[in-house]
């Protein structure tokens, strides 16, 4: 049997590789403690469960929903980007709902590239931001982020050739996995960079919530206010606590809107109606549990620094995002996946290797603090007796 060639740059994964660490692990009987995705562990909030079980029973809900049908959802969505950002944006044009927000990034550059032509990537970057270039058969650049540059790309830095060849450059902040944040200032360079070489610019944020300092992230639409060349994506995954019900959504430039709206329609319909009613009612909330599930994940990471400061593991506290981006020990600086499959093997801790996310993810680590504080200290125990047995 021989499969299409756009499946083999997708052939590489090193949390495939995890995933099966972490079940042999579990087939010896040792407990695993899993910080390598970031899925919340946190319970999605009463009001949206009980807007979603109040329309099991409405037979209205049980047919396909189609564009016309999620008119209230996208009404919702405008409402919340007018009172989150003070814009105005046109819920006919402007905003389509998703199937998470990774169905838009991994769909838009079908409706963006033609074979062989660049996307702008940040390296290291959300894999699926990837596969998703892969797929369009398109091709990767990927914008090195470096500590000494706070984690954002240097536009300066991207060589001619590949900008006379692109057509997209894709930013997420706060960033997963490096954990930082970007300024207004920052984004407005960004659009102005694609502005001038004539580029797609794709935001990716779902962290805009999960920032400890009290500051709120620049959306890009308060860079491109006339939504010239940005698109952005949101999900109610992070935020609400919502990840298994796929709830995300896309707002910018029309003509854009358009394109994915036509490549979404070749591929699937929309959620499950009741789904989308939870998700009305999870954005004409208040902050009350918004700002629990920040509260919680800034615990969390106290808990882990120390913890980790402690067994003489020294991280930079992150600003923002439910992740700590840690440099590895010496021992394992040029070898994240080793390090990765050596820790789970012998103390049942999971993480996340650097390399997963790019060439220059290489010689860290990433944890998601998806479990409770106690837990979180206990997995540092365990990440000190392996490292001192390292030694």
């Amino acid at each position: 049997m021989q499969f299409a060639d756009r499946l083999k740059p997708l052939q590489f994964n090193v949390f495939a590789d995890m995933d099966r660490a972490k079940s042999e692990v579990r087939a010896t009987g040792m407990t695993v403690i899993d910080l390598s995705l970031g899925s919340s562990d946190l319970p999605t909030e009463p009001f949206i469960l009980e807007a979603i079980a109040k329309s099991l029973n409405d037979p209205h809900t049980h047919g396909y929903s189609l564009f016309g049908s999620t008119l209230d959802f996208r009404e919702a969505v405008a409402a919340w980007i007018k009172q989150r950002f003070s814009l105005t944006i046109d819920p006919e044009t402007e905003v389509l709902p998703l199937i998470g927000s990774q169905e838009g990034t991994a769909h838009l550059p079908l409706a963006i590239l033609n074979p062989n032509d660049f996307a702008l990537l940040q390296d290291p970057g959300y894999p699926s931001h990837y596969g998703g270039i892969h797929l369009a058969g398109g091709r990767v650049y990927g914008m090195p982020l470096l500590a000494e540059n706070n984690f954002l790309p240097v536009f300066a830095d991207i060589p001619a050739a590949v900008l006379s060849q692109a057509k997209m450059m894709v930013l997420s902040y706060p960033h997963n996995p490096t954990t930082a944040t970007a300024t207004l200032e920052f984004l407005q360079s960004a659009v102005q960079f694609c502005q001038a070489h004539n580029l797609v610019l794709v935001h990716d944020f779902p962290y805009l919530d999960l920032i400890f300092d009290g500051s709120k992230p620049p959306s890009i639409l308060q860079a491109d206010r006339d939504r010239c060349v940005s698109i952005e994506f949101f999900t109610m995954s992070k935020s609400y606590n919502m990840g298994g019900f796929r709830v995300g959504f896309a707002v910018g430039n029309r003509d854009l809107i358009q394109a994915l709206r036509q490549v979404k329609a070749a591929v699937d319909f929309n959620q499950y109606q009741g789904i989308m009613r939870g998700a009305i009612e999870a954005l004409a909330s208040d902050r009350v549990s918004i700002d629990r599930v920040v509260s919680a994940f800034q615990e969390r990471r106290d808990a882990m620094i120390d913890s980790l400061k402690a067994i003489g593991w020294a991280i930079p506290t992150p600003k923002a995002t439910m992740y700590l981006w840690a440099k590895l020990p010496d021992r394992y600086a040029h070898d994240s996946v080793k390090f990765c499959l050596d820790l789970i093997s012998s103390t049942g801790i999971a993480l996340s290797p650097g390399k997963g996310f790019g060439q220059h993810g290489e010689g860290y680590v990433r944890f998601a603090l998806v479990h409770p504080p106690e837990i979180l200290r206990e997995a540092a125990q365990r990440i000190g007796t392996f490292l001192q047995l390292q030694k």
